[in-house]
């Protein structure tokens, strides 16, 4: 038998380099969980403006084609959409409402379209007409009659 090698070690981990490596990496995941959360809310927020410019569309070749909007999503069979979290698209044909009561409003209070009004609800599920309402910040919406499309606090 040959004797051990002075100065060579076991090759095994320490409980200071253990302890060292899984701080590490519990700092890394505190860094990259925000970030990701952060991403998540980006592409739902990102799929729900490509929704409705979908439906926009729909709509707008209906008007061009017969010169009036349908009355609901379900008349063009997009009533069952929902939005990424999960509520359904609302939608409201100016065109036929008396007034601007139900219409969407800006921060004058001001009607957003002059056509109609599409919109998702968006986390939070819960809105009201004007933007300057707090349920309403987190919305995407469509404005200027199809100029605009994106959440309600960048309107």
């Amino acid at each position: 038998m040959m004797p051990r090698a002075l100065g060579r070690r076991d090759a095994a981990f320490t409980l200071v380099e253990l302890a060292m490596t899984l701080a590490m990496l519990a700092v890394l995941l505190g860094i990259a969980l925000p970030m990701f959360g952060g991403w998540r809310d980006r592409m739902k927020t990102g799929q729900a403006q490509d929704d409705i410019i979908a439906i926009a569309l729909v709509l707008d070749q209906r008007l061009l084609d017969t010169g009036q909007l349908p009355e609901s999503l379900a008349d063009i069979g997009r009533g069952g959409v929902l939005d990424p979290w999960g509520h359904p698209y609302e939608y409201l044909n100016l065109m036929t409402v008396k007034g601007n009561g139900k219409a969407r409003k800006d921060h004058n209070l001001v009607p957003l379209n002059t056509d109609y009004d599409l919109y998702s609800k968006g986390p939070d599920g819960a809105s009201t007409g004007p933007l300057t309402a707090k349920a309403s910040r987190d919305d995407i919406l469509r404005a200027n009659n199809g100029r605009f499309i994106g959440p309600a606090s960048a309107f």
